[in-house]
């Protein structure tokens, strides 16, 4: 009798991969950080993804949805992520312990461009929980410091007990190859030294920007692209150089359920990242 499985069964992309919780702490009331490793240590290690990707993760009897890698893979083993309590996949994610297993599978969509990025100044622009997929490749570009030029950012939260990576991002303010600023619409804790005002305010404190040398990276809520990117046209950064990640429309990850369809775009397989062009030809991306 011929046991070989079908080869459908084998490629099953559906199938996820066992990964154990590591490591939690909540960043705000409502977001929680989480690192992860796959359970076997050789696929852990030789797990590859580029900034701007995500995963499925999936809760045993909740379900699964995707989430942006937040940890850079220039530090491989670990796998990191900002979760927001939104849901019953989420609920069920929260109320897991350190050393609980969970599913995961990927990495899909593109990611950033990094390889096209190299010797360009980079002008990252994040607001609220866009500082999710933002952080990977930040820290990407600081463990290869080398490989580009200034690296400038920009973060903005509704007050500070809601900046994600506050504490993380204050630390940065301190380092020589980094420029960071960062800003509070209002500030209820009286003790923030910061900008206060929405992000946008931020951007008179650039100085000598080179557009045709830069890369813009946003991602935030939908209300800040519209002034966010008014401002880097105004920059007169090319609209091929400024990249935004839209990881809000992903479904199932491989394109099957339709969910993030837009016309003939599909956003976990064409996106999540698209260029300021794509957002202009399929206005309903944002």
């Amino acid at each position: 009798m011929n046991t070989t499985k079908p080869q459908s069964i084998k490629t099953n992309p559906f199938l996820p991969e066992p990964a154990r919780i590591v490591r939690t702490y909540d960043l705000t009331d409502d977001v929680r950080f989480f690192q992860v490793r796959i359970a076997d240590m050789e696929k852990a290690l030789s797990f590859r993804n580029r900034p701007g990707q995500f995963v499925m993760i999936s809760v045993l009897g909740a379900g699964e949805a995707p989430f942006s890698i937040s940890s850079t893979p220039s530090r491989p083993g670990l796998l990191e992520f900002c979760i927001r309590k939104t849901g019953i996949v989420t609920d069920a994610l929260f109320r897991i312990k350190e050393n609980d297993l969970i599913g995961l599978r990927g990495p899909y969509g593109n990611g950033f461009p990094v390889d096209n990025m190299v010797d360009k100044d980079i002008l990252i622009v994040m607001g609220g929980l866009g500082a999710a997929p933002l952080r990977s490749v930040l820290l990407y570009c600081l463990d290869n410091r080398d490989q580009f030029g200034r690296i400038i950012l920009l973060h903005g939260a509704k007050r500070p007990a809601e900046m994600i990576f506050r504490d993380e991002f204050l630390s940065m303010k301190e380092r020589d190859d980094l420029e960071c600023y960062l800003s509070v619409d209002e500030d209820d804790s009286g003790q923030w030294t910061d900008n206060i005002g929405v992000v946008t305010t931020l951007f008179p404190k650039l100085e000598s920007i080179d557009p045709a040398n830069t890369y813009a990276l946003v991602c935030g809520p939908p209300i800040m692209y519209k002034f966010v990117l008014k401002e880097l046209v105004n920059l007169h950064i090319p609209k091929d150089q400024i990249l935004m990640t839209l990881e809000r429309r992903m479904k199932c990850g491989v394109g099957k359920c339709g969910h993030c369809a837009i016309d003939y775009i599909y956003t976990c397989l064409d996106g999540p990242v698209f260029t300021y062009w794509d957002v202009l030809h399929m206005r309903e991306l944002i």
